[in-house]
């Protein structure tokens, strides 16, 4: 026969409940530190500048996740080449938290080195790829990597399983970009990257971004597309500089209320480069 337990009493309870408070309060104080720790990490592997480059202006913008450890491995950069060209990327690490942000730290470092060797951008992210699947990680990216050269306009890019970037022309004209693209990055040996090549003309606009900017809880990733569509048009026919495009791009996926990162970088010709 089993005894019946007896009832705590009013001191016993209150032990209790104080005890309980204590762990959640200490758990809550961990997450506040981890979610602290993967932000400091994500804006430290960032790039601190942006080049400058006469005749064209180039900014960037980023906002860490809403939902606390989502916080991830969204990044962007944009840096000088050996021949003079620029390299552009953005990408976005699959995973959250610490781990995602070390290993976005990882490519984008990798890719910078692998640029010294190869800056044709097929071959970089196909070495890229090569890379990171001989690291022991359980984890995959998606990239675009663009090459620009600032005397022609003239901008190469490859797309690793990554949203399409957005372009406009002086007149207001505004599209998605057609890179046929390829697999993310560590997931398939031997996985090729077409590329495509597009022409920065005089007054006009690249928009590099992560699905953070153009995917929410209720907006799909064409229709997050077509705004920054509508916003590219409307900047490029009204002269906006690059920070301000990259900053109105931002704010609208942030009145979306995305729950990842959300990464944007943008490139314009201000008319003052010589574009044969």
């Amino acid at each position: 026969m089993f005894r019946k337990r007896p009832a705590p009493d009013g001191e016993e309870l209150l032990a209790r409940l104080a005890s309980l408070t204590t762990q959640a309060r200490e758990l809550a104080e961990l997450r506040r530190s981890q979610v602290e720790l993967a932000i400091a990490l994500q804006r430290d592997m960032l790039p601190a500048d942006l080049p400058a480059v006469p005749g064209f202006h180039l900014a960037a913008c980023y906002s860490p996740a809403y939902a606390g450890l989502n916080v991830g491995g969204d990044w962007y950069d944009a840096f000088v080449l050996p021949d003079g060209r620029l390299g552009l990327s953005v990408g976005d690490v699959q995973g959250h938290a610490i781990d995602a942000a070390a290993f976005m730290g990882q490519i984008r470092v990798g890719l910078r080195a692998l640029a010294s060797v190869t800056s044709e951008p097929g071959d970089l992210l196909a070495r890229t790829n090569d890379l990171l699947l001989t690291l022991d990680k359980d984890l995959f990216a998606t990239c675009t990597f663009m090459r620009f050269d600032p005397v022609t306009g003239v901008l190469e890019s490859a797309r690793a399983g990554h949203v399409p970037c957005v372009w406009a022309t002086a007149d207001g004209k505004a599209e998605v970009s057609e890179d046929e693209g390829g697999p993310p990055l560590g997931v398939l040996e031997g996985a090729e990257y077409p590329v495509t090549r597009y022409r920065l003309t005089t007054g006009g606009v690249f928009v590099l971004l992560t699905d953070g900017v153009v995917e929410g809880p209720s907006l799909s990733v064409d229709e997050g597309l077509e705004r920054v569509v509508r916003l590219a048009g409307v900047a490029a026919v009204a002269g906006m500089d690059a920070h301000s495009l990259a900053a109105a791009v931002l704010k609208n996926a942030e009145l979306v209320g995305h729950e990842d990162d959300a990464a944007v970088l943008v490139v314009g010709h201000d008319g003052r480069a010589v574009t044969p």
